[in-house]
């Protein structure tokens, strides 16, 4: 009579926890290494790596802790042993991302140090420059640079910014805004983008035209005479057509020179500057119920 084993099957195959713990480190580790290539490649996206390859890692790490967290708490209620390997495994990859950020941070001074120590080219400021700590929408800023003056650059550029060297050390301004000409002494030079204003403004109107266009020569669009009293009516005041980030660059210009340029007052974005009250700085205005209305479309200049 034949015997009949019913044995249970054991799980030769069963994937140790070990090894499953192993294999997301691994991957884990796969990103910070393609970002330390990519700032060996190209110095210029060193910023950028910084500021995001080691968030993805974090992430990583935060997730796989959280998947093993919720592995403990299966052990614990079915009452078995935690895997020692389990929670080694985990310090190891913690302890190998810290010290894959600290060396992409290294990597980046580097890369930074050499810039400013190559740096020989110098270029001159053609309109207020803001100066910020990185290119990227997360810099801090650090102050801002006057038209007219004459600064190294390293020759490296990314996310619309231009790398300077200010004090021995980087820093980062808007592109657009270098010019290898000294400038007209605290206006800009020559207007070269064809733009003009109505004939019969007052001379400061003119001016300020002419020194606008020629540090910002992208902006093309000016009104000057329209009815309803005041100084545009009086060819004493000028709209220049911007917004934005860039409205500003161009109200603080006009601010910066209005000695030269017979600026008595300037608005833009529901803000407004005199000279009369220059100490105040920018003054909040009220609303008055649409976007140029309030001047968030354009800078206005009224000049003595």
């Amino acid at each position: 009579m034949a015997q009949h084993r019913h044995t249970r099957e054991t799980n030769a195959r069963r994937t140790p926890r070990a090894t499953i713990v192993a294999l997301p480190i691994a991957l884990l580790l796969t990103a910070p290494a393609v970002a330390l290539g990519v700032v060996a490649a190209d110095p210029e996206a060193g910023d950028l790596v910084a500021a995001r390859a080691p968030v993805s890692a974090s992430l990583s790490l935060a997730d796989l802790g959280r998947d093993r967290g919720r592995d403990r708490d299966r052990v614990s209620r079915s009452g078995e042993r935690s895997d020692p390997a389990e929670s080694s495994a985990l310090r190891a990859a913690q302890d190998i991302l810290a010290a894959q950020r600290a060396f992409e941070r290294r990597k980046v001074a580097q890369a930074t140090a050499e810039a400013v120590k190559g740096a020989h080219t110098k270029l001159w400021t053609t309109a207020l420059l803001n100066l910020w700590s990185n290119p990227t929408k997360r810099a801090d800023k650090h102050g801002q640079l006057e038209s007219g003056v004459r600064v190294l650059v390293t020759g490296r550029k990314s996310l619309g910014r231009v790398e300077i060297v200010l004090k021995g050390g980087a820093l980062w301004v808007t592109e657009g805004y270098l010019s290898a000409e000294e400038p007209t002494p605290g206006i800009g030079g020559a207007c070269s983008n064809g733009s003009a204003v109505s004939s019969g403004v007052s001379p400061h109107v003119a001016a300020v035209h002419t020194a606008v266009c020629a540090a910002f020569p992208s902006i093309t669009t000016y009104g000057t005479f329209r009815g309803g009293g005041g100084d545009h009516s009086l060819g004493r005041a000028v709209d220049i057509m911007v917004s934005g980030s860039q409205g500003w660059e161009v109200a603080e210009f006009v601010r910066a020179h209005y000695v030269e340029l017979g600026v008595s007052y300037v608005i833009y974005s529901q803000h407004i500057w005199s000279v009369e009250r220059g100490g105040e700085g920018w003054r909040a205005m009220s609303d008055r119920g649409s976007t140029t209305a309030n001047h968030y479309d354009h800078v206005h200049v009224s000049t003595y």
